[in-house]
């Protein structure tokens, strides 16, 4: 959820929530209070009563005086009896009123004796007429003593003049509890709203805040398996997604360097370990012809060429450690040129072709392309992946065999050209096959010195290949040979030599 919707349904909340359960509040207590209002035998009791306490107790003194009224008019003299008076009082104790009875200007009767003398002073006058009052005049207020006044005047049999005043008190309890009541009621409920909209901004806000800050003090750490898991929209959405983006891409970016730090320090290893072959020869027969060891022309030729091999491997370790610099920063140089198939091909194998033959392996060669198909390549590098593909084979030849093979065929594909360079020795495994162009990777983990190699040739040549816009790949038999494919595509003679030469820069 966005920080703005956010604020708003919190401003919404601080404005409507207090104001709905406030009247839920008042409707609820109310409710209870009204019940109370039984005890005063009131028939019809509305909310108004709550907070008008006068309504409540005219309605009271209108029904006692009615009833009254109606007793009189049948029996006047039933007033002058103290007995029947009790009786009246009595009744009204539940109704929160008693009665006086005036004759004269004498208190003739008093209900509440103590009450009674208060307020007997301020009592109205009898009505001169000598007529009971209508309903409408029968009903007085006397605000300063809270009471409220029915006065219904009659005669004595004596001929005194009488009054019966029905008083009863405006008692505000139900308002003050009332109020008392909605007073902690609001308390609870600006609570009850501080409180849920803390959690909810707590939860929805600073939790996650915090959640994030975890994770990159984790980062901080070096933790970059620390993962944050939302489905949440809004702003604090994006930074945790922002937050998996960073740390997936740092991850990854460490978990390159960690790799590339391994890989150097295996190439590192590897280097180290091929180099030190050629060199304890190179020392051991310099050592045999500076002690006269190689005392006949035939031994010291021999060593010469000896050292001289070496050196070469040396050299080749040492450029292959070159190229690999460049396949690392992509900065391998290329200098693409029209290159006829037949004629480069002729001359590099017949190069292969010198060295092969002095280590007593047997190269076969043909050429199935016409003698003027064309591609777009740079020769130096083109003839590295050759001589790294053979060099691999005669490293890895079964010099058990009568006859050591390398055949070399170059077939037409259409628009394109395959160079297949095949030989006869102990051939890949199949779970090695799809893992021979990775770098550093060795079907042969036991690395012995005859063997040797710094484990990148493969991967050079792959990298040679596809910049070329070609593709490589390997066959394999265990026991029966490897061979190893890949294409490039035929200079189509419609383009110009510049633009075809363009697209391989």
């Amino acid at each position: 959820m966005k920080f703005k919707t956010r604020l708003l349904i919190t401003f919404l909340t601080v404005l409507i929530l207090p104001l709905v359960l406030t009247a839920a509040a008042f409707l609820g207590i109310g409710g209870y209070l009204l019940k109370d209002f039984n005890e005063y035998d009131v028939r019809n009791i509305n909310r108004n009563m709550l907070t008008d306490t006068s309504q409540l107790f005219g309605e009271i003194t209108d029904q006692v005086y009615l009833q009254i009224k109606n007793k009189i008019e049948q029996d006047k003299t039933q007033l002058e009896s103290i007995v029947y008076l009790e009786n009246i009082n009595e009744s009204l104790k539940n109704k929160a009123s008693y009665i006086i009875v005036r004759k004269g200007n004498q208190l003739y009767y008093a209900g509440n004796p103590v009450d009674a003398a208060q307020i007997f002073t301020r009592m109205p006058d009898y009505n001169a007429s000598g007529m009971i009052r209508s309903d409408e005049e029968t009903g007085l207020y006397y605000n300063d003593i809270q009471r409220m006044v029915r006065q219904l005047d009659f005669t004595f049999t004596d001929g005194s003049l009488g009054t019966l005043f029905i008083i009863t008190g405006l008692n505000h309890t139900i308002s003050k509890t009332l109020v008392v009541n909605m007073f902690f009621a609001i308390i609870l409920i600006l609570l009850f709203t501080s409180i849920m909209l803390t959690r909810w901004i707590q939860k929805g806000v600073f939790m996650p805040i915090n959640q994030l800050n975890l994770a990159m003090q984790n980062i901080t750490e070096g933790n970059f398996e620390y993962m944050l898991d939302t489905d949440s929209r809004g702003e604090i959405g994006e930074l945790y997604r922002n937050y998996e983006d960073m740390r997936l891409r740092l991850k990854e970016s460490i978990d390159e360097k960690m790799e590339a730090e391994k890989e150097n320090r295996e190439l590192v290893s590897n280097i180290s370990h091929d180099l030190k072959t050629p060199i304890t020869a190179i020392k051991g027969y310099v050592e045999g012809i500076m002690d006269g060891v190689a005392d006949t022309p035939e031994k010291m030729d021999k060593y010469i060429k000896t050292i001289y091999n070496k050196t070469n491997d040396m050299d080749r370790l040492i450029n292959e450690l070159t190229i690999y610099t460049g396949i690392d920063s992509n900065r391998i140089p290329y200098h693409f040129h029209k290159i006829n198939v037949a004629d480069y091909f002729r001359d590099c194998v017949e190069e292969v072709g010198m060295d092969l033959e002095s280590k007593d392996i047997k190269l076969n060669y043909s050429n199935l392309v016409s003698p003027e198909t064309v591609i777009i390549a740079d020769p130096e590098q083109i003839k590295r992946v050759v001589n790294n593909i053979v060099s691999n084979s005669v490293k890895y030849m079964d010099k058990t065999r009568n006859e050591c093979e390398i055949d070399i065929r170059i077939l037409d594909e259409i628009d394109s050209i395959r160079i297949e360079i095949e030989d006869n020795g102990r051939g890949i495994a199949a779970k090695d096959l799809g893992k021979i162009f990775e770098r550093f990777y060795r079907t042969d983990a036991s690395r012995n010195s005859a063997r040797g190699g710094s484990g990148i040739g493969l991967s050079i040549v792959k990298k040679i290949v596809e910049d070329h816009g070609g593709y490589i790949w390997a066959t394999s038999k265990e026991d029966e040979g490897t061979c190893m494919h890949f294409v490039f595509r035929k200079f189509q003679s419609d383009n110009s030599p510049e633009e075809r030469i363009s697209d391989y820069e």
